[in-house]
């Protein structure tokens, strides 16, 4: 993907952004479907002490999630989400709040816990959704896990991406173990996605 569509990429969000509930991630009972499985999945290992979230939009999930951690981190590239998802939270004390894009975000923490949903479809070609994977997987913990949630490919081609859930989910599985994964679909064609769970293999030394 040229810079250009990836700055239009940026612009759409930004745009679709001002809406009062944007994407239905309220309102829409898919979308609280979705982040309910989001939700089990992370959980699933019990007591987080660290969690990483890439890509809040208003925060619809990060007010799910932000209760069972620890310390939770939240990155987003558009600084009105991040803003958004701050407002809504009433600026909790144990979250970290960070405008930064998937691939340029680096920090010498290690998660316990990383959830990305919706998002890297955005990023760019395939070599940027690979960069994005090396770059989360090198901040999850030993023995952490990584929930990853998507629309299809089939969906994410005709929205105009290179790739959606089925391409990611091969790459995270290049390097860790795939513990869980499930569908989600609601009455529209657009409400089609796959969530995973994966655990780091590398053990703590």
């Amino acid at each position: 993907m040229n810079a250009l569509t990836q700055i239009d990429n940026y612009q759409l969000l930004d745009r679709e952004l001002a809406a009062d509930d944007p994407w239905g991630l309220d309102a829409n009972p898919f979308e609280r479907e979705r982040h309910a499985q989001m939700l089990r999945l992370s959980l699933a290992q019990g007591l987080i002490a660290n969690a990483l979230e890439v890509g809040c939009a208003a925060g619809a999930f990060t007010v799910q999630l932000a209760p069972h951690c620890q310390r939770l981190t939240v990155i987003d590239v558009v600084p009105q989400a991040i803003a958004r998802a701050r407002r809504r939270m009433k600026d909790a004390p144990h979250i970290s709040w960070i405008v930064s894009d998937v691939q340029q975000f680096s920090t010498n923490q290690l998660f316990d816990l990383i959830v990305v949903a919706e998002v890297l479809y955005y990023v760019g070609d395939i070599a940027e959704m690979r960069a994005a994977v090396r770059n989360l997987v090198r901040m999850l913990a030993p023995g952490g896990h990584l929930i990853f949630g998507s629309a299809r490919d089939a969906n994410c081609r005709r929205w105009g991406h290179v790739a959606g859930a089925e391409t990611v989910i091969a790459i995270l599985n290049e390097t860790l173990i795939e513990v869980e994964q499930l569908e989600c679909r609601g009455e529209s064609v657009n409400e089609d996605c796959l969530l995973a769970r994966f655990r780091n293999p590398v053990s703590a030394s």
